[in-house]
């Protein structure tokens, strides 16, 4: 059976179990369960610290895991990732009072309060700097009010937060984060483990694009297949009238406005956008 671990609380935890159960799987009837077993899919799913999951996942207790890619190279593991999941994007960066500092290469000799040390200490030797890690649990960015440290590095969304404590970000983020599928290092992905990267991958091909049907002159099919030339090739089909095909094609979410708009110009009508429930690839 396939052990997969899963966030059991935090910002990744919703996120994760709506796209498992968006790809199939039994999820938690009640937050407090911690093992889940599907047998109709023959996975088990552990629910775990978002910090532990790759520590189990680097030890081949687990087979699988959905950590952010943050907690994955602070741990330590030799875990690694397998697949970016689309969710949970943030970014990891120093802050501190205005004009304390613009760049790490400044840092040396200061005191840097943090939930992330490895990251830290990775981050400091890549750039030659010597600083104290001042490892805290939470709450980091109090810590220069309070006088436990000269400047933080934490993780920043909309920096709200860094800013009501009189914080301000400076120099290159540390790292780019988001939700990924990890696995351990030295084992290779076997037939069930990879159902579920299918399924995942599914997932994400349903969220990002979107199914685009219309009708056009069939002397304008190649014009249009160039705007809209689908994963591999758009489906065309003739219709009643011999002069008009109808064509169907995968388009890329982000873009589907502005698709629509360059085919109606061409002359493209009846122009429809229905959303994908399930793919694969």
């Amino acid at each position: 059976m396939l052990r997969v671990a899963v966030p059991n609380k935090g910002a990744l935890s919703e996120s994760a179990a709506s796209m498992l159960k968006e790809a199939g799987y039994r999820g938690r009837r009640e937050s407090k369960e911690l093992v889940v077993v599907d047998r109709d899919n023959d996975v088990e799913f552990f629910f775990l610290r978002p910090k532990d999951i790759a520590v189990y996942v680097g030890s081949g207790t687990l087979d699988l895991g959905i950590t952010g890619r943050d907690l994955l190279l602070d741990s330590g593991s030799s875990a690694v990732e397998h697949l970016q999941l689309g969710f949970g994007g943030s970014t990891f960066r120093y802050a501190g009072r205005p004009g304390v500092a613009t760049s790490v290469s400044e840092l040396a000799g200061r005191r840097i309060a943090t939930s992330f040390a490895g990251l830290v200490r990775a981050d400091l030797a890549k750039n030659g700097v010597e600083a104290e890690v001042v490892r805290l649990d939470g709450a980091v960015e109090t810590a220069v009010t309070l006088g436990v440290a000269d400047v933080i590095a934490d993780v920043v969304e909309t920096g709200t937060t860094l800013r009501n404590a009189g914080l301000e970000v400076f120099g290159e983020p540390i790292l780019t984060s988001e939700a990924v599928l990890i696995r351990p290092d030295a084992r290779e992905v076997g037939d069930a483990a990879l159902t579920l990267v299918r399924r995942l991958e599914g997932v994400l091909t349903a969220r990002n694009f979107v199914m685009m049907d219309y009708d056009i002159e069939a002397s304008l099919v190649e014009r249009a297949a160039a705007l809209t030339p689908g994963l591999e090739s758009p489906t065309v089909s003739p219709l009643h009238d011999p002069n008009k095909v109808a064509v169907r094609a995968m388009v890329n979410r982000k873009v589907i406005n502005h698709v629509m708009d360059e085919l109606y110009a061409l002359g493209a009508r009846a122009i429809l956008v229905t959303d994908i429930a399930a793919c694969r690839l």
